[in-house]
């Protein structure tokens, strides 16, 4: 909420207290969140209204959100219990302990079983610690002092146990200043105004002979400011607040006359322009000039009769020519959501548009320069055109610079002209161009304008002067406006203090007009002239905003995203310049600057969440949600054709889905009806395969798709003076691999030991809106919906799988792209970190608690204890040094942690009781692995030293211990990392050293080993076993992945990086898995974290169902690279002794 609106709420509070009206205060308290009264929880405390309490509470604060919190709540639940005992009411006891003491168990169990004894007791003060509990009123005035401190410590009650201080009766002084401004701009004030209602703008009515009374400041109207508390009467006679009169060279109000039907917004999202009725009968059904009103163009008006005109506006009941807005009458046949068509444009989309007239023609533009021109009814490619510029000697020398610094380039918005014959393109580097257009799909060159120095951020086209034009804005802060025919520059608006994000031209009866929006938030409107803005407002958020009117041109929308990821869909009241409503329904930080789009006169669309969200215009509250089966962006971008029946939508793999109703299904129907009667007669069809990036700008443009960091969070590659914006959006971070055709011939598993190619398997590159940093520890969830990614600073990631039709089971896949989620609160889940010493240096470490609702982890600093549903911090210890390098539960009692230690040591504690019960010394470095058996009735540690400890986790004495071998031609003795895993069977130990995998039977003596060597060679980064126990999954340092026999350690298959990385061959990308992943219910999946902070999930193709087979007699046998004898012990020679 805008701190405005949070103003308002204290506003209405002090009005609400002034009136009386206690209880509505506290609710409005308690519902906002914004002002905890203290007096208010004293007086429900001494009252004992614990329900009340509670609920009071829960509009700031609850049980799981931190230490405080819950200490405060369990206090409270305390003394309810304890004056149930007290009134011998042992049945509400009870119920109290069970209903409300228990959600504490799980944190401080001794301290529940020692509540729940005192049930036993014929009195509790018979228990030493409440021996000196007094009577009940007493206990409820020590029990609040406790409280008062509580809440004061709580950070969630931080700025809110003040009320901000200002004067009384505000909001009626706030009405009274509104009603003289009203009064200030009636045609013909009357001396004494009646007021009558607040319901509607006032207006005085017309003196019968036409004079005009004095002017304000002489007319008894101005009266004195209200006394404190005493609101004046609003009816006959009452007097207004003095204000302020506007500024003559400014626009008091938004223009709010009407204007002709449009055939799609203008919008500044890529605005198709503005565009004059077709024919007189659209002009009478929404005539121009509103009754009793004489039309004027704006070229001849005079410049004071402009200004009255503008100010007088429509209230904002009347939308058009006095016409009151119908409510909206709809079918959920209305909303677009069933998926009729996938494209494959074969490069991340930036900006789509329908054709005004044709409107199954969608115009396409990409990240790597190049716009397309699709016929979504027969799935044809009509048109590509590249990027290049046109005529290099006539670019500007800062265009040249740029061009031969990075010769990357996006495109920013492309759009159609009104009439459909013309196209324009906007670049993020300097440049525009405009294509004419004809039926047959054919683009040709029309103007090549330099137009702005840095990105053009945005395009439209408009009719000035009943001139076509299109208004152009960039990085420079400007706005201009230039003509089709030649490119001449007709105006220039300088006035924005940021670069300009988006341009929204249109016009009010005979008025053409342009908002501009710029990234510092600022919002502002342009006349043709040259005389300056005329408003200057701040859209909600304050940074990337995008304003578009209804078809018919009669209501404003925005929608916009903060730097903090807040997002803000609107409608505007034009005449006052205020927002009129809010729609709900986004989540508390989006990833990614939200797209929207109007359709209808009737519905809102924003793509958020990875879904499509609509609205009623009417109603602030969220329609219904879409996922299109699927695999969209964190924030997809979309578009509505004119007539509203399809919507473009982009997706994660590179492509476009489009959407359709019921009348948008009928009209691809039609469509394929005149293609089959076309096919009867030979022709050539055109192709629709996607493009092939050639060597020179794909590389350098693919990896910029894939860069941590962009400049304009919806729009690259970066432009040139807008700098520091936040993350990327996260469509560019998703690269899904096409699965293999199905006519394809299945080739068996054996007979490509190597995998190179991503069409032999399905990988998937998780969608990442936060800043990349490296993947240091990777683990599902054990449920299997869910992945969660521990990144060298810090932070943890958490990405979540839908149940949706092409997933049903809701698990993780790498068919569908899951959700990178964050909670409401949108909270980063970050661990402490020592000051002292970077995070990337620190040693990091997770466990996951058995039901998934808790996770334990450390990033060099404290071992935090995280709710995993609120992302909040239960608790911290084990304060550095030594720091957590390694932590695992023990297998019988979740309260039982053991803690590896960077001073080589393993700490054994119990998390219940916050207390270390031994400290395990055998290590000469620190420790770097932990496995427990319980069939072993052992722990087993592993360390920097490569030293294997195992441990009784009875007595926790060491049983034995041994260091790991050198493999042959590797220098002894080893050092470095070494990781341990126990197989299913709890007594074969998988060890893991960048020189060897190795297994190791029950007295620690290696069975088997296997090196790198041949077509594995490079050093080993990671290793785990599937979750079936039968297969090996390395990583390597050059990021290839090997597969292996658990049993065996025979070599089946290499997964190549090429295969999983896209751009591998055609960059210099040196990504590697640096952590192994297995699913925990499919043994054939696999999630790899990479040293460039990416997460892929990795499974064979549709061909195979599993990795590597069993060699043929024609095919002769697999390679073995294993030393060593399977468990069956055939004589072998050991390579580990």
């Amino acid at each position: 909420m805008s701190s405005l609106s949070r103003e308002l709420v204290f506003l209405i509070l002090q009005f609400l207290d002034e009136e009386k009206f206690k209880e509505t205060v506290h609710k409005l308290e308690q519902e906002s969140g914004f002002f905890f009264n203290m007096k208010h929880f004293e007086d429900q405390v001494q009252a004992g209204e614990w329900d009340e309490v509670e609920r009071y509470l829960c509009g700031f604060t609850k049980v799981e959100d931190n230490r405080y919190s819950m200490k405060i709540f369990f206090e409270i639940r305390k003394q309810k219990y304890l004056e149930a005992l007290d009134r011998q009411d042992r049945a509400k006891a009870v119920e109290i302990l069970v209903k409300d003491l228990k959600v504490f168990s799980s944190f401080n169990e001794e301290l529940f079983k020692e509540i729940t004894q005192l049930l036993t007791l014929d009195n509790f003060r018979q228990n030493e610690q409440l021996s000196k509990y007094g009577d009940t009123k007493s206990a409820r005035n020590i029990m609040l002092v406790e409280l008062k401190k509580l809440i004061e410590a709580n950070p969630l009650f931080r700025d809110k146990l003040s009320f901000p201080s200002f004067k009384s009766s505000r909001l009626r002084t706030l009405i009274n200043q509104s009603l003289n401004w009203q009064h200030q701009l009636c045609k013909n004030p009357r001396p004494n105004p009646d007021i009558k209602t607040l319901f509607t703008d006032h207006s005085c009515n017309p003196t019968s002979n036409g004079a005009r009374p004095p002017p304000p400041t002489n007319n008894p109207l101005v009266g004195p400011i209200p006394k404190a508390g005493q609101f004046p009467p609003i009816g006959a006679h009452g007097p207004f607040q003095p204000v302020v009169s506007p500024s003559p060279g400014a626009i008091a109000g938004w223009m709010s006359s009407n204007s002709p039907s449009l055939p799609h917004p203008s919008m500044a999202a890529g605005p198709p322009g503005f565009v004059q009725p077709s024919s007189a009968v659209g002009f009478l059904k929404h005539p121009r000039t509103p009754t009793g009103m004489t039309g004027m163009d704006y070229q001849s008006a005079d410049s004071d009769h402009l200004m009255k005109r503008i100010r007088t506006g429509q209230s904002d009941e009347v939308s058009f020519a006095g016409v009151a807005h119908t409510p909206n009458v709809y079918s959920q046949d209305d909303l677009t959501k069933t998926v009729v068509r996938t494209l494959n444009q074969g490069s991340n989309v930036m900006s789509m548009d329908f054709h005004p007239q044709q409107q199954t023609i969608l115009l396409v533009g990409t990240n790597v320069g190049d716009i397309s021109l699709w016929e979504v009814g027969s799935r044809e490619r009509l048109a590509h055109k590249p990027f290049k510029v046109w005529d290099i000697s006539a670019a500007s020398m800062p265009l040249q610079n740029a061009l031969l610094n990075d010769a990357a380039i996006s495109v920013n918005r492309c759009v159609w002209g009104p009439d459909g014959l013309m196209l324009g393109v906007a670049f993020s580097k300097h440049i525009v161009h405009l294509y004419t257009y004809n039926p047959t799909g054919e683009l040709r060159h029309h103007l090549e304008i330099d137009a702005h120095v840095g990105g053009v951020n945005d395009i439209a086209f408009a009719h000035p002067n009943k001139q076509l034009c299109i208004v152009t804005c960039g990085d420079d802060k400007m706005i201009k406006v230039w003509d089709v025919v030649a490119g001449r520059k007709q105006y220039t608006f300088e006035g924005h203090e940021a670069p300009v994000y988006s341009v929204c031209p249109h016009h009010k009866e005979s008025i053409q007009f342009i908002f501009s929006t710029a990234i510092d938030g600022k919002i502002k409107a342009w006349l043709y002239d040259y005389l300056g803005s005329r408003v200057d407002y701040d859209a909600p958020g304050n940074w990337c905003t995008m304003m578009a009117y209804s078809a018919d041109g009669t209501r404003l929308f925005s929608c916009g995203t903060s730097k903090e990821g807040e997002s803000h869909l609107v409608e505007w009241n034009e005449s006052e310049g205020a927002i009129k409503r809010t729609y709900s329904g986004f989540r508390k930080r989006s990833l990614g600057v939200v797209q929207f789009d109007t359709t209808r006169n009737r519905f809102l669309a924003a793509g958020d969440e990875f879904q499509i969200k609509f609205w009623d215009m009417d109603n602030m509250n969220m329609l219904t949600t879409v996922d299109a089966d699927g695999g969209l962006p964190a924030s997809p971008r979309l578009r509505f054709n004119k007539e509203g029946s399809l919507l473009a939508v982009t997706t994660s793999d590179n492509g476009i889905k489009i959407l359709a109703n019921s009348d948008g299904v009928r009209l691809l129907r039609m469509l394929e009806g005149r293609a089959m009667d076309k096919n009867r007669c030979p022709s050539e069809p055109i192709s629709s395969k996607p493009l092939t990036i050639n060597a020179l700008g794909p590389a350098s443009n693919v990896s910029a798709a894939i860069a941590p960091t962009l400049e304009r969070p919806d729009r690259g590659p970066p432009a040139v003076s807008i700098s520091s914006l936040g993350t990327i959006d996260s469509s560019r971070l998703i690269d899904v691999k096409p699965r293999v055709a199905e006519d394809v011939d299945k080739i068996k598993s054996w007979r490509i030991p190597d995998i190179s190619d991503p069409s032999q398997i399905r990988a998937l590159r998780l969608p990442d809106s936060i800043a990349a940093s490296k993947v240091v520890r990777l683990i599902y969830t054990n449920s299997g919906l869910s992945l969660l990614a521990l990144a060298s600073n810090a932070v943890h990631k958490l990405w979540k799988w839908q149940r949706t039709e092409r997933n049903p089971s809701g698990k993780a896949t790498a068919n569908v792209a899951p959700q990178l989620w964050q909670p409401p609160s949108g909270t980063l889940m970050t661990n402490d970190i020592n000051e002292s010493k970077p995070t990337e240096e620190s040693a990091a470490c997770i466990a996951l608690s058995k039901n998934d609702s808790y996770v334990m982890s450390a990033s060099g600093g404290k071992v935090s204890l995280f709710n995993m549903m609120t992302f909040k911090v239960m608790t911290m210890f084990m304060s550095p040094p030594p720091a957590a390098t390694f932590l695992a539960f023990h297998p019988q009692d979740n309260n039982i942690i053991a803690i590896g230690m960077e001073d080589s040591s393993v700490q054994i504690y119990n998390v219940r009781v916050d207390e270390v019960k031994t400290k395990l010394k055998g290590h000469q470095n620190r420790i770097t692995g932990l496995a427990f058996s319980p069939t072993l009735n052992a722990l087993v540690s592993s360390g920097a030293d490569a030293q294997l400890c195992m441990w009784s986790i009875d007595k926790w004495e060491k049983l034995k211990s041994r260091f790991i071998q050198a493999p042959a031609g590797r220098q002894s003795p080893l050092v470095g990392e070494t990781k341990v895993q126990f197989h299913n069977d709890q007594t074969h130990l998988l060890v893991v050293h960048e020189s060897q995998i190795s297994v190791y039977d029950s007295k620690l003596e290696c069975s088997r080993s296997w090196s790198p060597k041949d077509t594995l060679p490079a050093p080993i980064s990671s290793a785990i076993y599937s979750c079936d126990g039968l297969l090996v999954y390395a990583g390597f340092c050059d990021g290839a992945i090997g597969v292996f026999d658990a049993e065996t350690l025979r070599f089946r298959c290499r997964i190549g990086p090429s295969a999983y990385i896209p751009t591998y061959a055609v960059s210099s990308n040196t990504a590697h898995p640096l952590v192994i992943a297995p699913h925990p219910s499919e043994p054939n999946q696999i999630a790899l974290g990479m040293s460039d902070g990416a997460v892929h999930v990795v499974e064979p193709s549709d061909a195979e169902l599993k990795w590597g087979g069993t060699p043929s007699q024609d095919n002769g046998p697999l390679p073995s690279n294993s030393s060593n004898p399977p468990l069956s012990g055939q004589p072998s020679e050991p390579s580990c002794r």
